[in-house]
C-alpha cells in the first residue's frame, strides 16, 4: 500500500527525498529503478545505485545500467553475484523468487552499509501486485522501502514520467530475468541461462522485442506478442538453424502474450 502521511495525502517523490535525503537505490536499469534514480538526482539527493550483476541477467542490462547512470549523473556500483550458489536458488522451487531476493537485497545492504547508507530502496511501483510475489516478502523481511509504490506512482505514469524527462528506459519493456525461463521444480545451470541469453539476444537482433523464450523438455518454446507474429514465421529458417544450435528443438507458443 502506498504510505499515506499525516492529511490523507500521498505523499510526492519530491516529499520523499526532503524526507529521506540519503539512500541506496536497489538498479536494475529498467524504467521503475530508472525514474527513481532520476528523481533522486533532480531532488539533489545522495544517492548510489547498486546493479546486481548475476547470471539471471542478461548483458543488455547492465548496459542499459551503465548508460542510465551516466546520463543522470548518477554514481553506479556493480555487484558481482554468484546466485546459484544458493541451494534453494538453484533448485527452483515455487518461492524461488523469495531465496533469491533475500540473498541479492542482503548483498546490497551490506555493501551499501560500508558505503555509508543505511536506507536501501527499490523500483516497486504502485501497480505491482504484491501479494502473490515471493520476493517482495523479503523485500519486507530486509526493511527495504519502495518510494515510487509508497507515492502511489503507476507503471503507466512512470514511463509517461520518463518520456517527458527524456530517459531512453520510458518505453523499455518489462524484463524478467532469466530464472523465469526455466519451469519451476526444474534445477537451473548455468548452461540453461546462457543458452536462454544467446537465443534471446539472437531473436532481439531480428526486431523481436517484448518476448520469452523458455526452457520447454529440452525445446525452446518462443513466446511473443501477436503482432509479431508474422516476423517470426518470416524468420522462420533462420530462426530454427539459430536456436538448433543450442535447443533440441524450438516451438512457437500461439498462446501470445498480451
Amino acid at each position: 500500500m502506498a504510505k499515506i502521511p499525516e492529511g490523507g495525502k500521498i505523499m510526492t517523490l519530491n516529499e520523499f527525498w526532503k524526507e529521506n535525503p540519503k539512500a541506496a537505490i536497489a538498479f536494475s536499469g529498467g524504467v521503475d529503478s530508472s525514474y527513481l534514480l532520476y528523481t533522486a538526482v533532480r531532488a539533489g539527493a545522495k544517492v548510489t545505485a547498486y546493479y546486481a550483476d548475476s547470471a539471471f541477467q542478461p548483458a543488455f542490462e547492465q548496459e542499459d545500467a551503465l548508460r542510465l547512470a551516466k546520463d543522470v549523473g548518477a554514481e553506479l556500483k556493480i555487484l558481482p553475484l554468484s546466485v546459484l550458489e544458493v541451494p534453494k536458488v538453484a533448485e527452483n522451487p515455487e518461492n524461488r523468487c523469495y531465496y533469491c531476493k533475500r540473498a541479492i537485497f542482503s548483498a546490497l545492504i551490506a555493501a551499501a552499509a560500508a558505503d555509508g547508507y543505511d536506507l536501501i530502496l527499490d523500483g516497486t511501483n504502485a501497480s505491482d501486485p504484491i501479494s502473490d510475489r515471493p520476493g517482495m516478502e523479503a523485500l519486507r523481511e530486509l526493511s527495504v522501502r519502495s518510494p515510487l509504490r509508497e507515492c502511489g506512482l503507476t507503471k503507466s505514469e512512470i514511463r509517461e514520467l520518463s518520456r517527458q524527462a527524456g530517459l531512453f528506459t520510458w518505453d523499455k519493456p518489462a524484463y524478467a530475468c532469466l530464472a523465469t525461463r526455466v519451469p519451476t521444480g526444474e534445477k537451473i545451470t548455468a548452461e540453461k541461462l546462457e543458452k536462454t541469453e544467446k537465443a534471446e539476444d539472437f531473436l532481439r537482433s531480428l526486431g523481436l522485442w517484448d518476448f520469452r523464450v523458455r526452457l520447454l523438455k529440452g525445446c525452446a518454446r518462443i513466446q511473443v506478442p501477436e503482432g509479431q507474429l508474422e516476423l517470426v514465421l518470416r524468420n522462420r529458417k533462420t530462426i530454427l538453424e539459430q536456436l538448433k544450435q543450442w535447443y533440441a528443438g524450438v516451438v512457437l507458443d500461439l498462446e501470445v502474450r498480451p
